[in-house]
């Protein structure tokens, strides 16, 4: 496969996965600019981000802790 071919199925593959993240983030309560900065950041674990809010953590403050 050229090496063209296997960045856009790599880079299809992250938009996936960046996609189902804003999804989760915003169900466990981020609005979706913040779901949307923390998704794309592939290094903050989707466990904690998620685990902050479920603890009681506003929202906003999870963010700042995150990012």
């Amino acid at each position: 496969m050229p090496a063209a071919e296997l960045q856009v199925t790599d880079q299809s593959e992250r938009e996936r996965v960046v996609r189902w993240r804003v999804q989760e983030l915003e169900r466990a309560g981020y609005d979706p600019d913040a779901a949307q900065s923390i998704a794309e950041r592939l290094d903050i674990d989707l466990h904690t981000a998620t685990d902050l809010l479920r603890d009681g953590c506003p929202p906003d403050t999870a963010l700042r802790i995150l990012i």
